[in-house]
């Protein structure tokens, strides 16, 4: 065996790459060993550009891989697809050298079943609208005006952004009312059901806090159907199905779906779109309000010329009874005239006048002198009517109260041979253990007393 110095290390150096050059020979080795190549997995985070593209990942339980159809191919395909749905594809691997990732260049596509996670919202959706929490009858309209709106989002989310900027541009006076919470990953499910029963406690009418929210929006950005999975929670379903005031679900993009769409009263295409839905636009009410404006005072003019037409009517006649009046304060002014020209006749009359009141007045009198008399003579039988009544009723009282006194008379027990016995100070001896030899006891008879002594 031969062995060869090595006077230069340098010979033991692996050779350098440039990027581009070591990418092509990846994607050489990748196309030599692998292409065409045909894969089944989950649709994931599927997007279609405007140049008809789209691109999207292949994943399974541990690995996912980036793929590429392009416009050509896509127009191929016989149905959408779909985040979550299971396909096989077929297509070349290789690298993209712009940013040196492993890609599949996908040239057909057809489905294989729908995924495990398409499969269980299908699942999910078909037990819910069974228990009808779908029912339209249960959909609520949203208030045109409402006193104030909650908002259900993360605190960091663009959306929550793009909905405070719409409600600021259409309704600024009405306050918005902010319930923060997870919208992804592990757990956002729960925080979003907390969040929602935190704003149900401000519907109530009697908040003193804040004025009671009318309407909530549950608001999220697009993604991947793994990204909004936590809309798709059974739980939240029927939190948002138990909720006092109307709910608007703005999630994702307008062809994203999940299960808080369908239980929501209102479904909207973007959390923007919500934000509208809220609230009637103040410009909308502020024209109305114009309008209303233009016809009350188009309706005030005419009701003002129609005043001034009454007015005048009335003064006319108003005119034309003060100058009858006129006429006959002057006639009346007149006639007094006449009558204090013969004063002897005036006296006359009032005399006649006052003789005709002195005799009514004397007859009145001795009327009601008459009527007191009866009145009172009738006073007096009634009175003694009733004396003697009274006196009969507690002489028969008295009668049957001597009679109940009579029967519990103990003289009369005595009269049938018993006696009452006593002690020296007078106290009733009734039982034998009272008695003692020697002692002196009293015994009450019906005709008097005998005093005894106990011997035994």
């Amino acid at each position: 065996m031969k062995y060869r110095q090595m006077d230069n290390f340098d010979d033991l150096k692996p050779r350098a790459w440039t990027v581009s050059a070591l990418c092509r020979a990846v994607a050489d080795s990748l196309d030599a060993q692998f292409n065409p190549v045909a894969v089944r997995g989950e649709i994931s985070g599927f997007s279609r550009a405007a140049s008809g593209h789209c691109y999207f990942s292949i994943k399974d339980d541990t690995g996912q891989i980036r793929c590429a159809m392009f416009r050509r191919a896509a127009s191929l395909m016989n149905f959408s697809p779909r985040d979550g749905e299971l396909v096989d594809v077929r297509g070349r691997l290789g690298v993209y050298e712009a940013r040196g990732d492993l890609q599949l260049v996908v040239e057909s596509m057809e489905r294989a079943g729908q995924g495990a996670l398409f499969e269980q919202f299908l699942r999910l959706k078909a037990k819910l609208e069974a228990e009808g929490l779908f029912d339209p009858a249960h959909k609520r309209a949203l208030p045109e005006q409402p006193r104030a709106i909650g908002v259900v989002t993360s605190l960091g989310a663009a959306a929550w952004h793009d909905v405070v900027t719409a409600l600021q541009r259409r309704v600024p006076q009405i306050p918005v009312i902010m319930a923060p919470a997870l919208v992804q990953g592990a757990g956002a499910a729960a925080t979003l059901v907390q969040a929602l029963q935190n704003m149900y406690a401000l519907t109530a009418e009697d908040n003193p806090l804040a004025p009671p929210v009318d309407v909530i929006l549950l608001v999220r950005g697009g993604g991947s159907m793994e990204d909004l999975w936590s809309f798709n929670d059974e739980n939240l379903a029927r939190v948002i199905a138990q909720s006092p005031v109307p709910v608007v679900c703005g999630v994702g993009h307008e062809t994203d779906f999940t299960i808080a769409d369908f239980v929501a009263d209102v479904r909207a295409p973007t959390p923007t779109a919500a934000a509208e839905m809220a609230a009637t636009d103040r410009g909308v009410a502020l024209q109305v309000l114009a309008e209303l404006e233009n016809r009350l005072s188009r309706g005030l003019l005419r009701q003002q010329d129609r005043h001034a037409q009454r007015l005048d009517s009335v003064a006319a006649r108003l005119a034309v009874g003060l100058a009858r009046q006129q006429d006959r304060q002057s006639q009346r002014l007149a006639a007094v005239a006449a009558r204090l020209s013969r004063p002897q006749a005036l006296l006359g009359q009032h005399s006649q006048w006052l003789d005709r009141l002195a005799s009514r007045l004397q007859s009145g009198v001795q009327s009601q002198l008459t009527e007191g008399v009866h009145r009172l003579d009738r006073f007096n039988d009634r009175l003694d009517f009733n004396r003697a009544q009274q006196v009969q009723q507690r002489a028969q009282r008295l009668e049957r109260a001597a009679l109940r006194l009579s029967s519990v008379d103990p003289h009369r027990v005595l009269d049938r041979g018993y006696a009452w016995l006593s002690d020296e100070n007078g106290h009733a001896l009734t039982k034998t253990v009272q008695f003692q030899p020697g002692q002196s006891v009293r015994a009450t008879l019906a005709d008097g007393d005998v005093p005894l002594t106990v011997n035994d």
